[in-house]
């Protein structure tokens, strides 16, 4: 004998129930609750739509992404709300659910905590643990440690009251989450009860979060190969559940892996396609920052400036703090140093800088990226506060071995490197022990630094050079995207010669008799004259001297008045002052020849004048230059 209706009715809506608060089937669950809500439909039965409604809602929050199907259960939702009974549990769980959907696409948490305290006075159990476990997913910002502690807490005792095992699943995974979100040395005590609880008896929505946690710890570790197949075993789970986080899970992990592997770069393809995907939460914006890394890292400047700007253009203090914010800014940060955007990167640092002590971790325990210490270094380093990101870099170094992210210490430690370096010059040796542990830690694991651009786009191409061009009396000091100019000095002349012949050394006594003059292919091929020779040779006197000539002939013609005449006016002075401080006695040329501890002298502080000129008007190229202009005997500009 076939069922009645109504038999089928009950059927479809017990099975999609047990799938979802039992076993954690979200796949399952939605399929049953779908049939049992258009059965119920036919049937004009009021109670079992309502249940069917509120049951295909899930077990999260914004389960269903895209708009139509997300409105659809919306409706029913709503539809059954007017059917009930207002002062019935149903109806109860209905608005629990509504208020928790609401605050989640804006960002907000205050209805939802509103319906907390409402069930709590309603005495209703049931509802009550529903209701706690919808709001610690809204509070998922780094903000709200405090408050989604609580809440867990709140969940598993109410859990013991509800004895429904669901209940107290969601309530052991939110304090295990809650613990790895804040940094707390035993989270994974909590993990190991959390896994054992799972050993007993499996909850597929659960196990996928635990799958995610377990990824993360193999990152963490520097276990990349092994991180990488949880990865995918941690999807098809997740596939398996029906989470729609599985796609947007697994590219988290994977950008993660390719990052410390030094390899982000490959990921543009499958980021660019996974940026716009329908199956991302409406307030996770981390994938637009994400590509902009990989781009930036890859060379394309356009579309890494486009995905920064996409965030920007939306106001970046205004984006909500969701559970994926930490990460987002962490790209962010990356983003910003490689392109050389100090205007992102101060931004950056003032929005993180009230979450220093927390680690980045992404979503519920998805990946982590180390201590928020590193991304303030990272921004201060492209701000040229060099000072600063030292600070925030030792402080990384310490919070990621605390959490024993092993990959995160090599890059704080690699970044405090080069801020020393910045700050002490090439010979410090804090800062090439720091640089030596980096590069130890980095051979044991197998990785590579991601490619670091010093404030320039140079992805694998090393350091960019810095470019210094005389204009009249300045110069044009430029580094990457920076620029400054810096008015003309003796020590400006020899750093010019230097800049122009990166990775050579020339004599301070050549330097100090006019060797600028000489051409980059004789340096190139070591000529260094060290006999007698004037600061400014003949044909340079010729030269300025014709120029004089000119230039009175221009004054006269322009007449004692006017901007050009002024102009004018500063050449002639300068090119004077020029002839006179290269002469001598009896207007004889100086030489430097047979006293080349003169030279060093001289030559040294005349550069070092120039460089605390240069670090006045940009603390970054000042730091730059500081760290790769070599004086001496020999001096040399040596860029990365």
């Amino acid at each position: 004998m076939s069922p009645t209706a109504g038999e089928s009715e009950r059927s479809a809506l017990l099975v999609g129930e047990r799938a979802l608060f039992v076993e954690g089937d979200l796949r399952t669950g939605r399929k049953w609750l779908d049939a049992a809500y258009h059965e119920a439909e036919r049937n004009h039965d009021e109670q079992a739509m309502a249940r069917a409604a509120l049951g295909l809602g899930g077990l999260w929050v914004h389960e269903h992404r895209t708009a139509g199907d997300a409105a659809i259960v919306r409706e029913r939702q709503r539809d059954a709300l007017t059917m009930l009974d207002a002062d019935s549990s149903l109806a109860l769980r209905l608005r629990v659910r509504l208020a928790g959907e609401e605050d989640y696409r804006n960002g907000t948490h205050a209805a939802i905590l509103a319906m907390v305290t409402e069930t709590r006075r309603a005495g209703d159990e049931v509802a009550l643990a529903e209701a706690l476990s919808l709001a610690h997913h809204c509070v998922l910002g780094p903000a709200h440690g405090a408050l989604r502690l609580k809440l867990a807490g709140d969940l598993i005792a109410a859990a013991a009251r509800t004895r429904r095992r669901g209940d107290r699943m969601m309530g052991l995974m939110w304090y295990t989450v809650d613990l790895f979100l804040g940094a707390d040395p035993h989270a994974e005590r909590r993990l190991e009860e959390l896994r054992g609880a799972l050993a007993d008896d499996d909850h597929l929505a659960v196990g996928f979060v635990v799958g995610a946690m377990e990824v993360m710890l193999a990152i963490r570790d520097g276990r990349f190969a092994e991180a990488e197949t949880l990865s995918g075993n941690c999807a098809e789970r997740g596939v398996a559940a029906g989470d729609v986080d599985a796609v947007g899970w697994y590219g988290a992990q994977l950008g993660s892996i390719r990052w410390y592997q030094g390899r982000i770069a490959e990921l543009v393809p499958m980021l660019s396609e996974l940026v716009d995907s329908p199956t991302l939460s409406t307030v996770d914006n981390a994938y637009f920052a994400a590509l902009a890394v990989a781009a930036a890292s890859a060379g394309d400047r356009r579309l890494a400036e486009g995905m920064l700007a996409r965030l920007r253009g939306r106001n970046l203090a205004a984006l909500s703090h969701s559970s994926s914010w930490l990460t987002m800014m962490y790209c962010v940060v990356e983003a910003a140093h490689l392109l050389g955007d100090t205007e992102t990167a101060a931004q950056s640092y003032a929005l993180l800088s009230p979450f220093a002590r927390l680690p980045m971790i992404a979503s519920l325990g998805v990946t982590c990226f180390g201590s928020v210490h590193h991304s303030l270094g990272v921004a201060s380093l492209t701000s040229g506060d060099v000072a600063t990101a030292i600070e925030h870099l030792n402080a990384a170094v310490r919070a990621n071995l605390a959490l024993g992210h092993w990959p995160a210490v090599v890059l704080s430690r690699s970044r405090l490197g080069q801020a020393l370096l910045l700050r002490d010059g090439p010979r410090s040796e804090a800062a090439h022990r720091e640089l030596a542990l980096a590069a130890q830690d980095a051979a044991a694991l197998g990785m590579a630094a991601p490619a670091v651009a010093e404030h320039g786009l140079a992805a694998g191409a090393g350091a960019p050079a810095v470019v210094c061009r005389r204009r009249g009396r300045q110069w044009h000091v430029e580094l990457g995207s920076r620029s400054v100019l810096v008015e003309h000095s003796v020590g400006m002349r020899h750093l010019a010669s230097l800049l122009a012949n990166p990775g050579y050394e020339i004599l301070a006594t050549d330097l100090a008799a006019g060797a600028g003059l000489l051409d980059a292919a004789g340096v190139a091929e070591g000529v260094a004259v060290e006999s007698a020779q004037p600061v400014l040779d003949e044909v340079a006197k010729q030269k300025y001297e014709a120029r004089l000539a000119q230039l009175r002939d221009e004054i006269e013609e322009y007449g004692p008045n006017g901007s050009a005449t002024d102009a004018l006016r500063v050449e002639r002075d300068w090119l004077i002052a020029e002839m006179s401080a290269s002469a001598g006695l009896g207007g004889r040329s100086r030489e430097f020849a047979g006293n080349p501890e003169r030279a060093r002298i001289a030559v040294g502080k005349a550069i070092r004048r120039a460089l605390s000129r240069i670090t006045e008007a940009d603390p970054v190229i000042g730091a730059e230059l500081r760290a790769t202009i070599q004086t001496g005997m020999r001096c040399c500009y040596r860029p990365g």
